[in-house]
């Protein structure tokens, strides 16, 4: 039991109840398998996760997938060029019948908060959500109100190059854990969806429940449990400060994105049913974990190199380490 009273799970177990979800959501959203192992990684890891595609490839319906699959409080914000900071998170009202001001909360007390298309608003609004992210709670007129857990973001976000799009600052792509595409399906997954479509005569769909919200922070509390040797954790250093000496990288990733890094790798293993960190659970999530929070020289764009490539190029140029090294983090040994 952690020091919060939550019972963790057995890592056997959070690695079927993933299973269970995945295929629940799976049964909506089609030909995706990968991106939504990741996005539920990211849930797992207690972050935030940028779905950021084309619009109509499903992003929208993964956020909502995820949160009925998940058994989770859920709430839906459109941002828009008009959309203010006391839309996010609420504001206070003038109540006649008591003669003072109630607060009157936002959409962001929730469990799970779709932000869709949030780089169409302002920075000052995107802003808004920042301290909810962050510190999960919500300060407004000079009061702080606590998010109850779990709160998790899934914020939707169309391509900077697309038309009324507002790039999100790099301080508010920080606080997302990690960035997913989908992409484009294949030609038999289009048609798969179309069949789906077909097949169950209505627009909307609805998926029954795997976990509840209880279950899902004893899954996550499971990962404190999760073994990383430490040339693991080296490993996820040396990643990260290579972002920062590549040749094409202005800025790179903070340790923020170690931090990512490890949380992501250990979601992985326990949706994996392992108790220990594999290198290849880092691998896996490097991209989405440390592309964003890359800034490329201005020069780059032009030859188009994305931050992708750079840590492509870091993942092949740092050696990943044997197994065998005991962590000094802890006392006793991981088992195996």
């Amino acid at each position: 039991m952690t020091e919060s009273g939550v019972q963790a799970l057995g890592a056997y177990e959070v690695g079927r109840l993933a299973g269970a979800v995945l295929d629940s959501v799976g049964s909506v959203v089609v030909g995706k398998r990968d991106s939504l192992e990741l996005v539920l990684a990211g849930i797992l890891a207690g972050g935030h996760v940028l779905l950021e595609d084309l619009p109509g490839l499903g992003k929208t319906l993964t956020a909502r997938s995820f949160a009925q699959a998940l058994g989770l409080d859920f709430r839906r914000l459109q941002f828009t060029p008009d959309l203010l900071p006391a839309d996010v998170t609420g504001s206070f009202l003038y109540d006649q019948r008591k003669g003072d001001f109630a607060f009157r909360a936002g959409p962001v007390f929730t469990n799970m908060l779709l932000a869709d298309e949030i780089n169409r608003t302002p920075p000052k609004t995107q802003s808004a959500l920042l301290e909810a992210m962050q510190e999960k709670q919500v300060s407004v007129e000079g009061v702080t109100y606590r998010l109850d857990p779990p709160f998790h973001v899934l914020a939707t976000a169309n391509p900077i190059e697309y038309e009324g799009t507002y790039p999100l600052p790099e301080a508010q792509l920080d606080r997302f854990m990690l960035r997913v595409s989908f992409g484009y399906p294949t030609a038999d997954e289009e048609w798969e969806v179309l069949q789906r479509r077909m097949s169950r005569r209505q627009e909307e769909t609805y998926l029954t429940p795997v976990v509840d919200a209880a279950t899902l922070q004893s899954m996550q509390a499971a990962l404190e449990a999760i073994t990383v040797e430490d040339s693991i954790g080296r490993y996820i250093v040396s990643l990260t400060a290579a972002t920062r000496e590549h040749a094409s990288v202005l800025v790179g990733s903070s340790p923020r994105g170690s931090l990512a890094l490890l949380l992501l790798a250990r979601a992985r293993a326990a949706m994996a049913g392992r108790d220990f960190v594999v290198p290849e659970d880092v691998k896996d999530v490097a991209g989405p974990a440390l592309a964003h929070r890359i800034t490329l020289r201005p020069e780059m764009w032009l030859r188009r190199v994305d931050p992708s490539f750079v840590v492509d190029e870091v993942l092949q140029a740092t050696p990943a380490p044997a197994s065998g090294a005991l962590p000094t983090y802890a006392t006793g040994h991981p088992t195996a």
